[in-house]
């Protein structure tokens, strides 16, 4: 019974993740990647140890580690990088930076 109860509440929670991402528009994450490209690569496939690939990760993975850098809860050595980056980001733009990375290989 729990684990019915468990992929009742995963399903719903997936399904809630598809529709925020395609409502993002992948073709504007495109063109907002620009400014990501001088550490994390073309296309978010990094060739730098030191920076994460971001091609191919979970959009919810993306979306939140994003918003947790611009609002300046993550204090990690990469912050002091990723905050300036961050902190121009609207929701819409990272949503569609998610939905961007999330697609691509």
């Amino acid at each position: 019974m729990k684990n019915c109860v468990y992929n009742f509440i995963l399903a719903i929670i997936m399904t809630i993740l598809s529709i925020s991402i395609h409502a993002a528009d992948i073709k504007a994450g495109r063109d907002k990647a620009v400014m990501c490209q001088g550490c994390h690569g073309l296309n978010g496939n990094s060739v730098v140890p030191i920076f994460p690939k971001l091609a191919g990760q979970h959009a919810a993975y993306l979306e939140s580690a994003l918003k947790a850098y611009r609002d300046g809860l993550r204090k990690s050595t990469s912050a002091k990088q990723m905050i300036p980056m961050a902190t121009i980001l609207s929701d819409d733009d990272i949503a569609n930076l998610a939905a961007f990375y999330s697609q691509v290989k």
